[in-house]
């Protein structure tokens, strides 16, 4: 599998362990808070073991300011799904707007003048 897009899946299934360790908890908000921190750990724990082999493959082929903005691209792409999804909140247009700038801005990093 080619570099890319043994990166960027391992970064995509990162993110899904993540962004369960830092806002799955919401649904559970009487749950005392030490227990969801651990659990919140737990998790984390599998986010680690994805995440450091992703930028050790990716680097080299990306830079390190590329590794970070395609996680931070991925990220809000899962947060979108997972908000929507999982914590049934909806998205406004601002949010929306937002997220396309932040998107855009990405972009720069990749952005290579002739």
């Amino acid at each position: 599998m080619p570099v890319p897009a043994q990166t960027i899946l391992l970064l995509l299934a990162s993110n899904l362990f993540m962004t369960f360790a830092w806002y799955g908890h919401l649904k559970f908000k009487t749950a005392p808070l030490a227990l969801v921190i651990l659990i919140s750990w737990g998790i984390a724990f599998f986010e680690y073991l994805l995440q450091v082999p992703a930028n050790r493959i990716g680097h080299g082929y990306f830079s390190a300011a590329e590794l970070k903005t395609i996680q931070e691209v991925i990220t809000l792409a899962v947060f979108v799904a997972f908000s929507v999804f999982y914590l049934k909140e909806s998205l406004s247009w601002n949010h929306l707007i937002g997220f396309t700038l932040i998107a855009a801005g990405a972009g720069f990093i990749f952005y290579r003048p002739s």
